[in-house]
């Protein structure tokens, strides 16, 4: 097996996600790191009361599974409460919003397809 499809966390760069407070990111899978094409897997950290503000990805879809920590999620007029274990599913053009809750901060598995990779033209505020 080729070694560029294997990803260790720790060796992926951090950064702080557009229309996002209290967050970090690492882009595990997606063009850049192992050369997918049509999905993007992140881990997100977020910060107590921190998180997402009210957006929608045109045309793609979205899926938060939430590791540790917990979070509040609001979508389509539902508001929801995420422990560890529980996932959402965010489709396409829906505005959604994610507020980690837990006095730790909650860590988040992203799945886009396609990729999102911060561009401003896949985002709607």
């Amino acid at each position: 097996m080729a070694k560029h499809f294997f990803v260790r966390a720790a060796d992926v760069p951090t950064y702080h996600p557009a229309n996002h407070s209290g967050t970090t990111n690492r882009r595990l899978i997606g063009p850049e790191t192992v050369g997918a094409k049509n999905v993007e897997v992140l881990l997100g950290v977020i910060e107590k009361g921190e998180g997402a503000t009210t957006h929608a990805h045109p045309g793609m879809e979205q899926v938060c599974y939430l590791l540790e920590g917990s979070a509040t999620v609001e979508l389509e007029g539902e508001r929801r409460e995420m422990r560890p274990g529980d996932a959402c599913y965010f489709p396409a053009d829906k505005m959604h919003k994610f507020t980690a809750t837990s006095e730790q901060p909650a860590k988040v598995l992203v799945i886009y397809s396609p990729p999102y990779g911060e561009s401003p033209d896949k985002v709607r505020r």
